[in-house]
């Protein structure tokens, strides 16, 4: 090679491709750290305990609103299945991928030239909900480290909150930043730890309640299990469904996954039965079912209350309920149970962030790759085969929201809503792809390819709408905080349109796409 090429080729970044390592058990797991159990539990028992309508908390149907919102997402999950299966080659893109292929295997060319709208709307709304949700678990997680360190008695200022949050999303980065093996097998142990410390959580609170049946507890089986109040149950189900989501983040896995084909369909239903239908159903029931005058503590006014009103008040109301659980079940031990498992929900955050991460920024990763977004989004790490550009960015976005919601439950819930509304979005638009995709497909089921996606569409608009109607009946901080949310959602849809147009000019590319041929798939590299 002549020197002047030779100098040429040296200056040529490298790339790397992202590398087939991932089986059914890895896949399994990815999804399964992203619906951690237990850490959910944790942490979104405050804000839902918080939740009001009218003034009047809205916790009765907290495990209704639970089992609403998993009808839900097995509707979904069962339309990112189907789409998966036919569409085993989608690598990082996901939802993204699904929303081209659909359009561009179609006959007609009218139909094909919204290949690429139809992708940059799915691909950017998928980010209301992928880059929002690491800063909620970032700040979940400083709120329970700074919990652990008040356990200690010791007392962290507003500035060391914020710098635990920071410090929190670096160390995740990191992490994801080495690559997706590392981060598999640090969710396995992740998963088995947090499991048994479930059902150790969940046994001993319905026994508790066996135990000492002579206090005036807040729930029966009835009233935990049948629902009361419509409009409660879906304002439960718009928090409900943080706890769910990720069953779908395989599919962005696609470009690591040994058997594409056969293993991402399996994966992605089989989390969400073990970790939605088994562990959430079961330790929501538990932590229900505890709850009365044995669970104190003091509102912001200073005055003492229980029940739910003690959880709402408290940072940690199941790190509350396991201190009872031992100092009155287990002589005196309370203490050391509260240290024990909250240990086990920080190791559940960390393998919950890091799959936030890894999916995430695949996202991001296919849609740079596409020049949809910055090209620099679209590179791999030359040793460790990430998309790193796009990791460090999100490390920065996820402590700047994580230091936002560590401060009160107000800002917490406003992004959670803000998160969750995303959700909402990527999951009904998908289940539209789906409908569209078997359209007119020979091998199209009528359950699963008609009503299930129509069904699954359906339901994501209710919960969408019950965002919207929150924001705008309820009254009081639930009603500010879902305004905040909406307003968030409504500024990044601007912020995408802005960006498609000025993008679309930049480049010189056509808003719709036309002529091309009938397509038999999406070209990519890492597929």
């Amino acid at each position: 090679m002549p020197p002047s090429q030779e100098g040429n080729q040296a200056t040529i970044p490298k790339t790397g491709t992202m590398k087939r390592t991932l089986n059914l058990t890895s896949l399994l797991v990815n999804a399964m750290a992203l619906i951690a159990p237990g850490a959910f539990l944790w942490t979104t028992f405050q804000v839902q305990a918080a939740q009001t309508n009218g003034g009047l908390t809205t916790a009765g149907e907290m495990w209704t609103g639970l089992l609403a919102a998993l009808v839900l997402a097995f509707l979904t999950a069962i339309s990112y299945a189907e789409l998966a299966n036919i569409y085993p080659k989608a690598g990082a893109g996901s939802s993204y991928y699904y929303a081209e292929a659909s359009f561009l295997e179609k006959e007609k060319t009218g139909h094909r030239q919204w290949a690429r709208v139809a992708k940059f709307l799915v691909g950017w709304i998928s980010h209301l909900y992928y880059w929002i949700y690491p800063g909620i678990m970032v700040a979940f997680s400083a709120i329970l480290i700074v919990y652990i360190f008040g356990l200690f008695g010791i007392a962290l200022s507003v500035p060391e909150q914020i710098l635990v949050a920071v410090l929190f999303a670096l160390l995740n980065g990191y992490i994801a930043y080495r690559g997706i093996t590392g981060s598999t097998m640090t969710a396995i142990v992740i998963n088995t730890i947090q499991l048994v410390a479930l059902i150790g959580f969940s046994i001993l609170a319905i026994l508790y309640r066996e135990t000492h049946p002579s206090l005036v507890y807040a729930t029966s089986v009835s009233t935990i299990l049948i629902p009361h109040n419509f409009t409660n149950l879906l304002f439960q189900s718009t928090i409900a469904i943080l706890l769910l989501v990720g069953f779908e983040s395989v599919t962005s896995l696609g470009s690591e996954a040994l058997r594409p084909k056969q293993d991402i369909k399996k994966a992605i239903l089989l989390s969400l039965i073990i970790q939605g239908a088994f562990a959430y159903l079961f330790e929501y029931f538990a932590a229900n079912y505890f709850v009365g005058p044995q669970l104190i503590g003091t509102d912001p006014t200073g005055a003492a209350v229980s029940g739910y009103a003690a959880a709402a008040a408290s940072g940690a109301p199941i790190g509350d309920m396991i201190r009872v659980i031992g100092d009155q079940m287990l002589g005196g031990t309370g203490f050391v149970l509260v240290l024990i498992m909250a240990a086990t929900v920080v190791l559940a955050l960390i393998g919950t962030t890091l799959a936030c991460f890894n999916t995430g920024v695949r996202i991001t990763y296919a849609m740079g790759k596409d020049k949809e977004m910055p090209t620099l989004l679209g590179l791999l790490h030359g040793k460790y085969d990430t998309p790193h550009y796009g990791i460090w960015i999100l490390v920065g976005i996820s402590a700047a929201l994580g230091a936002y919601g560590v401060l009160n439950i107000d800002n917490l819930t406003q992004i959670t809503l803000a998160s969750n509304t995303g959700t909402f979005l990527l999951y009904g638009l998908t289940n539209l792809i789906a409908l569209w995709a078997f359209f007119h497909r020979p091998d199209a089921s009528f359950l699963k390819h008609r009503v299930v996606p129509l069904l699954g569409f359906l339901a994501n608009f209710v919960m969408l709408g019950a965002v919207v109607w929150l924001g705008i009946s309820s009254g009081g901080s639930s009603a500010t905080d879902a305004l905040i949310a909406i307003a968030m959602v409504i500024v990044w849809l601007v912020a995408g349109a802005v960006w498609f147009i000025s993008n679309t000019k930049k480049q010189g590319r056509p808003v719709m796409t036309r002529n091309l041929p009938q397509a038999t798939g999406l070209e990519q590299d890492d597929a």
